[in-house]
């Protein structure tokens, strides 16, 4: 089985199936939820700082697979003897400016100048949150080999990534790293667009990661769609699935899963372990900064899935369910 390319309609990319953006005509009733939230958005507690012991790099994982969760979406994976980084953002602000928008809750565990060196970077889709323009540029003339959406690489060589190390990939698209790793661009239920002008004129998109041993999932952002079962059923199982579970609201429910569908969304591709991502980092929505992990640790429980919850900027090697309990020191 394999995936349908994306569709357009003029400049705009479509969705898989009909999909509500919580565009302008929503931004009145979004407002005021916010103005009248009483929920703990930003932790009250200073989280961190936390600290990778980069020394671990020097020697593979035993396992084949070790994860360093930067936080939001930006991972450090090491699979397979590969090293790839997703949707990189090392910036103070997920936003256009410096000044203003949601802040980070902690410092990045490593500095970039600390990462091993990459094999790849992907770049999911542009928002703010998962695309981060300074972080980008700290790899200019790099020959560190970029993956991204349609058009996202227009940003990317605008900010000194070099041409020849930029691949623009569609849903079902497949590219090598080596002569062994497999990655695969697939669909997802989201929206693009870094300003008011070219909303969706750019192609958002999750991932599949095969190696000769691993099989794994980066899912980006991503409302419940029905593409998770047509890709678990292309491509599954997946020993690791990487989904987010934060920044979900009532006014948006067709962009964000939030922990209820992303359990769902887990067993549709034949998940294994499911890995937390996009939450804890943020404040991008009205919910507390620590419900989706709260919610996510019961439903777990609930659909007996086994969960991957690895601390901020700890390498940990992925051999079975474990749960670090990061975030309970900070409530």
């Amino acid at each position: 089985m394999s995936l349908d390319g994306s569709r357009k309609k003029g400049k705009k990319y479509l969705n898989v199936i009909p999909t509500d953006e919580a565009g302008f005509g929503k931004i009145v009733p979004i407002l005021r939820e916010y103005m009248n939230n009483k929920t703990e958005n930003n932790p009250k507690k200073t989280i961190g700082p936390f600290k990778t012991d980069t020394t671990v790099y020097q020697t593979p994982p035993a396992s084949g697979l070790r994860i360093t969760w930067i936080g939001h979406s930006s991972i450090l994976i090491e699979v397979d003897g590969k090293r790839i980084l997703t949707d990189p953002v090392w910036g103070d602000r997920a936003s256009f400016s410096k000044f203003m928008g949601p802040k980070r809750f902690f410092e990045p565990p490593l500095l970039l100048s600390e990462l091993p060196p990459l094999d790849a970077v992907i770049i999911s889709h542009d928002h703010y949150d998962h695309f981060d323009k300074d972080t980008i540029k700290y790899f200019a003339g790099s020959t560190i080999p970029f993956y991204c959406s349609i058009g996202v690489g227009q940003y990317l060589r605008k900010w000194g990534i070099i041409e020849n190390y930029i691949t623009e990939m569609d849903w079902g698209d497949s590219i090598m790293i080596g002569n062994d790793m497999v990655i695969t661009a697939a669909p997802a239920r989201h929206f693009s667009g870094r300003g008011v002008v070219n909303r969706n004129e750019t192609l958002w998109s999750s991932f599949v990661m095969k190696g000769p041993k691993h099989n794994i999932y980066f899912g980006a952002d991503s409302g419940w769609s029905p593409s998770f079962a047509d890709i678990g059923e292309a491509f599954g199982p997946f020993d690791l699935t990487m989904l987010e579970v934060g920044a979900y609201g009532k006014y948006w429910p067709d962009i964000h899963m939030g922990p209820d569908h992303a359990s769902n969304a887990h067993l549709a591709l034949k998940g294994k372990l499911m890995m937390p991502i996009h939450y804890g980092t943020f404040n991008l929505a009205p919910h507390a900064w620590y419900e989706p992990i709260e919610r996510l640790t019961t439903l777990a429980k609930d659909k007996n899935i086994d969960l991957f919850v690895p601390e901020p900027g700890k390498p940990t090697e992925v051999t079975g369910e474990y749960n670090s309990n990061w975030w309970k020191p900070y409530l």
